[in-house]
């Protein structure tokens, strides 16, 4: 495994953190007082029902954020593995084993815990974020390939408009204090372009010693928060003079765009 499986316990709720093929993450999500869980990406089903086992809790929803395989290509197999029946959630019609699709500010629960769908398309057309919050004001958000930490998915199937719109507009309109657990662990390399975007910010070179120390352990760097990403995530930062430099653009929309060409092609 790439990383180890690590937990983060509040009063209301848990997340375990799931590593799975090269760099993936999967995460089981489960509300503590009634013990009803959700899982996502669950791309290894071995992992997912091991990890059910152990917690001993009752799986009945998967929340898929896209259709990519590393993603999604867990499901039918999670779904034949599992005695009963699961609701699989999603925004695209490509998504394996897909019987609930979702779309903006559809809402469902995981026990007592509150989801709201966020539709974010342009890594995919069909790409959906899950914002989790508690009673008691734990809040993390799920993104999959749209938000990384210090990066973001490339533009496979969608426009610098449309990744803006779900980054700057939808993602850092949550709570600062929201939890940001995201599809890969590619910290590292995101924040070495990160650095190359804006050589001077203070919270990327920290981050980059932090991460190191981590991953010389084999540990996750996720989560972060959304007040962390908008202080040196450079697509969240498309309205900083500093970063608009870089680019040699003056508008936040064309600046992510020139981002990502850079980035598409960028060596760490």
């Amino acid at each position: 495994m790439h990383s180890s499986v690590e937990d983060l316990k509040t009063e209301a709720m848990q997340v375990k953190i799931l590593p799975a093929l090269q760099d993936n993450y999967m995460y089981l999500i489960i509300c503590d007082s009634t013990r009803e869980a959700a899982i996502v990406d669950p791309v290894s089903p071995e992992t997912v029902l091991q990890a059910v086992k152990d917690e001993n809790v009752n799986l009945k929803k998967v929340l898929t954020t896209h259709h990519h395989w590393d993603h999604a290509g867990g499901n039918e197999k999670l779904l034949q593995m599992f005695s009963l029946p699961l609701e699989v959630y999603g925004g695209d019609n490509r998504i394996g084993g897909l019987n609930c699709m979702v779309k903006q500010n559809d809402r469902l629960k995981i026990g007592n815990l509150d989801v709201t769908c966020l539709f974010t398309p342009c890594h995919t057309s069909g790409h959906i974020c899950y914002y989790v919050q508690s009673a008691t004001g734990d809040r993390y958000v799920f993104t999959g390939d749209t938000l990384f930490q210090g990066g973001c998915g490339r533009f496979f199937e969608g426009t610098a408009d449309q990744m803006y719109d779900a980054l700057c507009k939808q993602l850092s309109s949550l709570p600062d204090d929201t939890k940001v657990f995201c599809g890969h662990e590619y910290t590292l390399q995101n924040m070495s372009y990160a650095l190359h975007v804006e050589p001077q910010n203070e919270n990327i070179l920290k981050r980059i010693e932090w991460a190191k120390l981590r991953r010389a352990t084999k540990s996750p760097t996720v989560p972060s928060t959304i007040a962390e990403e908008k202080s040196w995530n450079p697509f969240m930062r498309v309205h900083e003079p500093s970063v608009q430099k870089h680019a040699q653009q003056t508008d936040p929309v064309r600046t992510m765009g020139s981002l990502r060409k850079e980035k598409d092609n960028f060596k760490a």
